[in-house]
């Protein structure tokens, strides 16, 4: 992994970024410069998709999502088969320039951050062999990852940045201190510069319901660390995310939302397209917006029944859709 900035341009776009962040509020199809679908700006969320739950194509993903869906947002995680913490200069020009082409702007980076073995601890049995979305980066990286992070924020002029609470382990208790600090003094760097890092809850993770959200929240008193609360990740470690999960957690500090939907099975649980599942996500929309809640609500499909990704999230995105019509958010 290599970094593409220098420090000046680093600096220079700090200022960018701050005035971006003030205005923030699978059949085939032809693609046009219009989006052909009425935007969504009339609810209270702003409403995304993650690029490569539609395609590793980012151009095609952007079509579908600005011209298919009608959305404004997209959450970057990887592209080209790149994870987005590797991207060179040539490829973040060219991300700029089909956003830009599509009238879409980027939640946040969805980067990799801490999802990894905790130093000295047993290795975590969900450690995986492999990479994820393009991710292989040891702890000794994550100062690079970070820097990254904060590197390409500036350059999508977002002001949020993922994490994760490190690969889970059977017993958590005896680092569960020093895990709290390292997550403190990560949010703590990038308040002063005017971002916020946004812990995901993942099921594979130490944080992985909203019950352990909560606890960690109240571990890591940054203003500047908030949850990207995912209630997905939550039914998959089998908690009831919404209302149960849900009614842990402090309402100011949610500061990002994945939706995707899962069931029960004889196997276990298993992914699902949104509306077809277990998560009451008309309950969990109508709560959000009752709650105050503007922040984003960002499609991460995982359900590959309909074939393909691309297809895949066409049909999550029509649950999804309908469940924000029915919460009285779209």
């Amino acid at each position: 992994m290599r970094s593409d900035f220098s420090r000046r341009e680093f600096i220079a776009g700090l200022g960018i970024l701050a005035a971006a962040n003030s205005n923030l509020s699978a059949a085939p199809f032809q693609s046009s410069s219009t989006s052909q679908t009425p935007r969504l700006g009339k609810s209270p969320f702003k409403i995304a998709v993650i690029n490569d739950e539609i395609s590793q194509d980012f151009g095609h993903a952007c079509e579908v999502a600005s011209q298919k869906f009608g959305m404004e947002w997209m959450e970057l995680r990887s592209m080209w088969n790149k994870n987005v913490a590797n991207l060179d200069a040539s490829d973040i020009a060219e991300a700029q320039r089909i956003l830009k082409k599509n009238n879409l702007r980027v939640t946040d980076i969805a980067s990799p951050l801490f999802k990894v073995d905790w130093p000295g601890a047993p290795k975590s049995k969900f450690s995986p062999e492999h990479n994820q979305f393009n991710a292989d980066f040891t702890y000794d990286q994550q100062g690079e990852v970070l820097e990254r992070a904060i590197e390409l924020a500036k350059k999508f002029s977002t002001d949020r940045i993922r994490c994760f609470d490190f690969w889970r382990l059977d017993d958590q208790a005896p680092y569960r201190k020093a895990m709290n600090d390292q997550l403190q003094q990560t949010a703590e760097k990038l308040r002063k510069i005017g971002l916020i890092l946004i812990l995901e809850n993942e099921f594979a993770c130490n944080t992985a319901t909203g019950a352990e959200s909560a606890k960690v929240l109240s571990g890591v008193p940054s203003p500047a660390f908030m949850l990207n609360w995912d209630p997905g990740n939550a039914a998959m470690f089998g908690e009831m995310p919404y209302p149960d999960g849900y009614n842990l957690l402090p309402r100011n500090r949610i500061g990002h939302c994945h939706c995707k939907d899962a069931t029960k099975t004889a196997k276990g649980f298993e992914w699902a397209a949104m509306g077809k599942g277990m998560i009451d996500w008309v309950g969990q929309y109508k709560a959000l917006k009752r709650d105050g809640y503007h922040h984003v609500v960002s499609l991460e499909t995982h359900w590959r029944g309909a074939g393909t990704p691309e297809a895949s999230t066409i049909e999550s995105w029509a649950g999804m859709k309908g469940a924000l019509e029915k919460a009285g958010a779209l």
